[in-house]
């Protein structure tokens, strides 16, 4: 089931507050960038982030699914409507991941 426009527009209103997040569309899903590095996207109406120490620290009862099947396991953010927990989420990972190519 591909995700809805009002879920990708749900939480990029909840992401606010970073401004620098965007978005690509890809097989019905979209993968979410911040300051050009993906850090998570949103697949079957679920917001998912890659799995990074602080992801982890920050998320530690969060359940680890799949986006699609072969992929790699990224961890279920259900905590959606705490704006300033997200900003901080997705700072301290987007600090982890690799620069861009």
């Amino acid at each position: 089931m591909p995700s809805s426009k009002d879920y990708l527009d749900f939480i990029l209103e909840q992401l606010s507050a970073l401004g620098d997040i965007s978005y690509r569309m890809m097989m019905g899903e979209y993968i979410l960038y911040y300051r050009g590095k993906v850090f998570g996207g949103i697949y079957d109406n679920r917001f998912l982030v890659k799995i990074t120490k602080s992801s982890a620290a920050m998320l530690p009862t969060a359940s680890k699914e799949l986006p699609y099947p072969g992929a790699k396991e990224m961890l279920l953010v259900d905590e959606l409507e705490d704006k300033d927990f997200l900003a901080k989420l997705i700072k301290s990972m987007c600090e982890e991941l690799p620069k861009k190519k």
